[in-house]
């Protein structure tokens, strides 16, 4: 019974040591790591900025009289040319007035016929001496009423005629015909928009705002010393229609508005892009990127990176250990990489896979390239 108990107060004391000599060598189990050396180099990111687009001319069609439709001669999105007719309109009153200026000129020249005659015909009676020169005078004069009579008469036929004219509501403009709210038979008036005719034959206006920070950083990304000098040495931009697909031509900023905007501080910028194809239509919307380009630029795989409680971080190298670090980034138009402002510096090492398997001050071995 003793030997037993001897035996037993060897053995305990000995598998102890063991299984401490196992869980120490398990806490020196240290990972291998795979790394990326930070370095600088160009980049170029994109700022993007929701956008509308509209024809180069978006003309409201008013009618210039009051009356009905009559006829509608075009459809929704049709293509039109300058002069072609898009309304007509049964005006009453436009009808009513030619017929009155028509009659007033027949009864303004059967005046100055008459007129015509009296003095032609007390002309030689007052060249005799039979009527007296005060006499004659007054039927000169009566003539020259009349003659002045049948020019004003005249003037309010042309007017009328041209008031009738307004009756045919034509395109003032080549362009895309927009929707007709108003039917045949509908009441009109000058307040009544009949439709919309838009120019996008050869190109387009697309506008978007920048807030007073981003315009004064975004011209002095520009070299030239005045804003128009400027404005030419901006970089083309690329359009994003409202699909998610990428217009296939590029645009140019040509213009921004010479005041900011109390309400909203920001400042509006007019881009222009071609349209060959009519593929643009106005009063539709997309987005816009301008590209910016770095020089020196910290990069790196948006994979060498996680979040945390809205935080961009990493893990770098340091010595035998990983420190968690926060960085500022801004995304590039790829979505698959970073380029980091603030936290990193050329020459870092960071770990590119893995990350989640490790803790901030963690022993760890880089593994051999």
């Amino acid at each position: 019974m003793m030997f037993r108990r001897l035996s037993l107060g060897i053995i305990l004391p000995s598998l102890l040591l063991v299984s401490c000599s196992q869980k120490q060598e398990q806490k020196e189990v240290i990972p291998e790591v795979e790394t990326i050396t930070v370095n600088a180099k160009e980049a170029v990111l994109e700022s993007v900025y929701p956008v509308e687009i509209y024809g180069q001319e978006d003309i409201e069609i008013r009618p210039r009289v009051d009356g009905y439709i009559k006829k509608i001669n075009v459809t929704e999105g049709a293509t039109v040319k300058k002069g072609q007719s898009l309304f007509e309109i049964d005006s009453p009153t436009s009808d009513q007035a030619l017929l009155t200026a028509q009659a007033a000129v027949t009864s303004a020249q059967a005046s100055l016929s008459t007129a015509e005659l009296n003095m032609n015909r007390i002309k030689p009676l007052a060249e005799q001496g039979i009527v007296s020169s005060v006499q004659y005078d007054t039927y000169v004069n009566a003539y020259a009423s009349a003659k002045a009579g049948v020019a004003q008469a005249q003037a309010n036929l042309a007017n009328a005629q041209a008031t009738k004219n307004f009756t045919y509501v034509t395109s003032p403009v080549d362009g895309v015909v927009g929707s007709i709210p108003f039917r045949q038979g509908s009441l009109v008036n000058n307040a009544s928009v009949l439709t919309t005719v838009s120019n996008t034959g050869k190109s387009v206006y697309v506008y978007f705002s920048l807030d007073e920070i981003e315009t004064v950083r975004f011209l002095n990304s520009l070299e030239g010393n005045t804003q128009a000098e400027k404005l030419k040495n901006a970089p083309e931009v690329t359009l994003r229609l409202k699909d998610g697909s990428v217009y296939s031509e590029k645009g140019r900023i040509e213009a921004i508005t010479g005041q900011m905007n109390i309400s909203t501080g920001s400042a509006k910028f007019r881009a222009v892009f071609p349209n060959p194809n009519g593929i643009l239509r106005s009063g539709t919307s997309g987005r816009i990127s301008i590209p910016r380009t770095l020089e020196n630029a910290i990069v790196i795989p948006q994979r060498a990176t996680f979040q945390q409680q809205n935080k961009i971080l990493t893990f770098v190298l340091q010595g035998d250990s990983v420190v968690q670090t926060h960085i500022y980034v801004e995304n590039t138009p790829d979505g698959k990489e970073y380029v980091v402002n603030e936290g990193l510096k050329a020459g870092d090492k960071i770990i590119s896979h893995g990350l989640t398997t490790l803790r901030n001050g963690q022993k760890v071995k880089e593994a051999s390239k």
